[in-house]
């Protein structure tokens, strides 16, 4: 291996390992304010790019009915839960947010899906349409059963995983897509070239943990979320809402997956269940971090990435293996040396 080879390998790791690092970001902050192992994660990876590579070719995406069925189900399931305790106004709100948007959204996409529009325009036509079935996710499969133990959450969240990917293949079918790039932009750094997509996964990457750092420190809602994260009893003592935190968790965390699907989608081919390993491998980044640290998950993640491309040049049949059994080593330690915590009843 010559010098060249390893910047191309470490360059590749570094662009995986920025897009582990998101899907491990959301992870977290799922697990943390819901208790939740989100392991349909991923889904939103592949709904996000097979609807960016349709939006991109000026195709009507099938998704737009699944956020309408997603919505009117939440508003649904949501007017029978609060039925006694109904006023005009929740009314409206649970009609405008669960009816009203999903159909703002469906004839927005009718009136500007065309084949040769910009990039950047289908970029936020795709979270239009896949941010919101994070939130109505949350409040259909896991709000009812909010107080049920991290193992119930688990079962459900398998459950809701399966039902996702049929989903995906009832919508987009069994063959793959790709999309064209988000910039033209390119230069070569010595023998190194960088092309636009590259350019865009880091950027978009440290805009979006710059974001999220300014959003928990500096605004009232991010406060909201670390103080359901660190205690939710107490957050519900001093006024938080924890059914609207885990909603907020939701969105971020469908946000951060629709926006990785996008980045991926001009270097590989996504087919409807290809999210479900590379959420998997944001698992393994959020793992290292306990499910708790960010700035681990962060350092975790580009590591997985810097690791299988290495593992692709020097042992491609065996590079899922490899990075999957970086996580053997960390449960044993954290089975060993963890502090054992029973679970609040």
């Amino acid at each position: 291996m010559d010098g060249l080879i390893l910047l191309f390998l470490l360059q590749d790791g570094l662009t995986n390992g920025a897009i582990y690092a998101l899907l491990g970001f959301a992870l977290v902050l799922v697990f943390a304010v819901t208790r939740i192992i989100f392991i349909p994660q991923g889904e939103f990876v592949a709904y996000g790019g097979l609807t960016f590579a349709l939006l991109s070719i000026g195709k009507i995406p099938s998704t737009i009915w699944l956020l309408l069925v997603f919505g009117i189900a939440s508003c649904v399931i949501q007017l029978w839960r609060t039925r006694y305790l109904l006023t005009l106004r929740s009314f409206i709100r649970e009609i405008a947010g669960g009816i009203a948007l999903p159909l703002a959204v469906f004839f927005l996409i009718r009136m500007l899906a065309r084949p040769d529009q910009s990039a950047w325009l289908n970029f936020l036509l795709t979270l239009a349409i896949v941010v919101p079935m994070g939130p109505y996710l949350y409040r259909i499969a896991f709000q009812p059963l909010a107080n049920a133990s991290v193992l119930t959450l688990l079962i459900a969240a398998v459950g809701v995983h399966l039902s996702m990917v049929g989903l995906g293949l009832v919508f987009f079918g069994p063959e793959g897509l790709r999309a064209p790039t988000l910039t033209d932009i390119s230069f070569t750094l010595g023998k190194l070239p960088f092309t636009g997509q590259t350019i865009a996964v880091y950027a978009v990457t440290l805009a979006l943990t710059g974001g999220l750092y300014l959003f928990f420190d500096r605004t009232l809602r991010g406060k909201a979320l670390r103080a359901t994260a660190a205690n939710r009893l107490g957050a519900r003592l001093v006024g938080i809402s924890v059914a609207g935190s885990g909603q907020i968790a939701f969105a971020l965390s469908s946000f951060l997956g629709a926006i990785s699907g996008i980045l991926i989608m001009p270097v590989t081919t996504v087919y409807y269940d290809t999210g479900f390993l590379i959420g998997l491998k944001g698992f393994v980044a959020a793992i290292f971090g306990a499910l708790a640290s960010y700035p681990i998950t962060a350092v975790a993640a580009i590591a997985v990435g810097i690791i299988e491309a290495f593992a692709s040049f020097h042992a491609s049949s065996y590079k899922e293996v490899i990075v999957f059994m970086l996580i053997v080593p960390v449960l044993l330690w954290r089975s060993l040396y963890a502090p054992q915590i029973e679970e609040d009843e």
